[in-house]
């Protein structure tokens, strides 16, 4: 199984302004639309673009990316993943990050894995186990097959992290997948083994602001 983990185009919902969760995110920006017009057209130009199911997480941005970029795969959204989302924010969601501060404290979810980001929310380590989840489950129903995923810079950074037996903690280098970047894994189903091929494609972008 080849597996393409897309994060979405440029959204609303970041580190500034309001907490995007399903509630919160306001879907794309006009870059984010651009973008993900930029990614439809060079799977409609590459034969090597393939795919056989198109999924999205449950997230308006990922949705959005995902009806956008649907035309050049010649493929309809196939699911909605909430296990392909970002960490759940619980009751955070919709939230400013001030009001977030205000209510909840800040904490490095690295440094204190087992709390949760709110209530009803995702920890670090459970974050983690749900993207494992996911991977492994993409693995079994989609033998033989090309999957493209639409989902968010964390669960991309969880799948290097998890795949590659990178270290949890922080380093000194970072992961940062660009807005609609391509990262391509594949499953060999006899040896139960994932390979990377490629890590955050952005051919599509020159000239385009990520």
């Amino acid at each position: 199984m080849r597996l393409l983990l897309i994060r979405h185009g440029d959204a609303h919902a970041g580190f500034h302004g309001v907490i995007g969760g399903e509630l919160g995110c306001a879907g794309l920006t006009d870059l984010g639309r651009t973008q993900a017009e930029a990614l439809r057209d060079r799977f409609a130009r590459s034969e090597g673009w393939r795919a056989d199911v198109l999924l999205a997480s449950t997230l308006p941005r990922a949705i959005e990316t995902a009806s956008i970029i649907a035309p050049g795969l010649g493929l309809e959204i196939g699911g909605q993943e909430c296990d392909l989302c970002e960490v759940h924010t619980g009751e955070a969601d919709g939230l400013t990050w001030t009001a977030y501060a205000e209510r909840h404290g800040s904490f490095d979810m690295e440094a204190e894995p087992d709390r949760v980001f709110a209530p009803a929310g995702d920890s670090w380590n459970s974050f983690h186990e749900r993207v494992a989840r996911i991977l492994g489950r993409l693995a079994v129903e989609h033998e033989g097959r090309t999957v493209v995923a639409v989902c968010h810079a964390g669960v991309i950074m969880a799948s290097m992290r998890l795949l590659l037996g990178l270290p949890q903690g922080s380093t000194s280098a970072r992961l940062r997948p660009t807005n609609t970047g391509v990262t391509v894994w594949e499953h060999d189903p006899t040896l139960d083994q994932w390979s990377l091929h490629t890590f955050n494609d952005a051919g599509h972008l020159p000239g385009i602001f990520a």
